[in-house]
């Protein structure tokens, strides 16, 4: 079995003491790639750095909206030339977070950079990783408008059915996360169950969302496995069938 986790935050400073271990540890379990994502200019560098240094890592680069800041031609200019490295795959984390953020002004900014951000997507021939906490409405509005002929995925997916099978008339993705297996999952599984086989992807969030029975300890890509295992038990699949059918939308979207 190999998995693809294709969200984790490996440049982080709760990385720090042992990366390398933990990188050893999620390839021993499985987990034949990582993309590491960005979520500001200084995250970015350090993803980009990451997979330099590490064969299994892979990355992305962008601006995620608790990060927001006016951007400048000059940050477009530096996403560039990150994403034109070979295992730079997608601009991401992006997206609009409004669980956060309550000011409406700054709400404006989130959309701002983020429609800004599709556009650079979209020049660069890049898909995208985009975060949608809380602000549903917009996020559809705007991947209606400004995500046309773009193709990305929506990370943790936490929307609802009706608005993943509009996303789903798009060339959209939805990846699954850690919450899939937690007890107020809600309407998570369902929407699992009912997700086409080629639109799944899985993610860690590292070295967020521990899955059961983690729950509360840092999360790491060696855990991804028990998301994978929750999937597949309700869609009634088997692991390996499963594990094969991420890997070939991870390829089909990231190229890798």
């Amino acid at each position: 079995m190999e998995l693809i986790d294709t969200h984790a935050h490996l440049d982080g400073e709760k990385f720090d003491e042992d990366r390398a271990a933990v990188i050893d540890r999620a390839v021993k379990s499985g987990v034949i790639k990582i993309i590491t994502m960005g979520d500001s200019l200084e995250s970015s560098a350090r993803s980009a750095a990451l997979t330099e240094e590490f064969a299994p890592v892979y990355a992305a680069v962008g601006i995620h909206p608790e990060e927001a800041q006016p951007m400048t031609t000059a940050t477009d200019d530096q996403l560039a030339a990150w994403a034109v490295q070979e295992k730079v795959v997608a601009i991401g984390e992006i997206g609009l977070d409004y669980y956060w953020e309550k000011d409406e002004e700054k709400r404006a900014l989130q959309r701002s950079i983020f429609v800004r951000q599709l556009d650079l997507a979209r020049q660069l021939h890049l898909p995208v990783c985009i975060h949608d906490r809380e602000a549903h409405g917009d996020m559809l509005k705007i991947l209606k408008t400004e995500g046309k002929g773009l193709r990305g995925v929506l990370h943790c997916y936490s929307g609802s059915w009706e608005m993943a099978a509009e996303l789903l008339k798009g060339e959209w993705y939805f990846g699954v996360d850690g919450p899939l297996t937690y007890k107020n999952a809600a309407k998570l599984p369902e929407i699992v169950q009912r997700l086409p086989a080629e639109r799944i992807l899985i993610e860690t969030d590292s070295p967020y969302l521990s899955p059961m029975p983690l729950r509360g300890k840092r999360n790491e890509s060696a855990h991804l496995v028990y998301i994978a295992k929750k999937a597949a038990q309700l869609r009634g699949e088997s692991l390996e069938a499963f594990a094969r059918a991420t890997r070939e939308n991870t390829r089909d979207l990231y190229g890798i």
